[in-house]
């Protein structure tokens, strides 16, 4: 039998032992269940330090970019000391930041600022939180303002 014919006839019995007589069906979607419990990083490091918090009124399927930020006088950021990026469920978000606290400037304006996009497009954004200090700290629930 010739090579070419017995690698053909060989693909052929491949492709008929895959296929399925059994049509196959897609699981259905689950719905959303929210935890009880923020999903945790694992235990802090000694070096670190956490802002955490619940972030409110997120939609369903937005990507949520969570900075700190030291900010100049006239309101640019400077230097970018942590960041996050979080997916959406529709339900309240929690989050956790951690941070250097030896890259915390002493005397600096320090700032939260969040911003959640859907389909490439912002759709909400945080006010600034002013952070006064390099501990760890609970900001409490956050809500997002429609982006202009």
């Amino acid at each position: 039998m010739p090579f070419r014919a017995l690698v053909v006839l060989s693909f052929a019995a491949l492709l008929a032992a895959c296929s399925s007589d059994q049509p196959q069906t897609a699981p259905a979607p689950k719905a959303p269940v929210a935890s009880k419990t923020a999903k945790t990083l694992g235990p802090l490091p000694a070096y670190q330090r956490e802002l955490s918090g619940t972030l409110l009124n997120i939609p369903a399927g937005a990507e949520v970019e969570l900075a700190l930020l030291v900010i100049d006088d006239r309101g640019r950021p400077q230097n970018l000391l942590a960041s996050s990026t979080l997916s959406s469920n529709g339900l309240d978000l929690p989050y956790q930041l951690r941070f250097n606290p030896e890259a915390f400037p002493a005397g600096a304006r320090v700032e939260l600022r969040g911003r959640a996009s859907k389909s490439g497009q912002l759709i909400l954004h945080l006010p600034p939180v002013r952070i006064f200090q390099a501990q760890t700290q609970a900001t409490g629930p956050l809500r997002f303002e429609r982006a202009p």
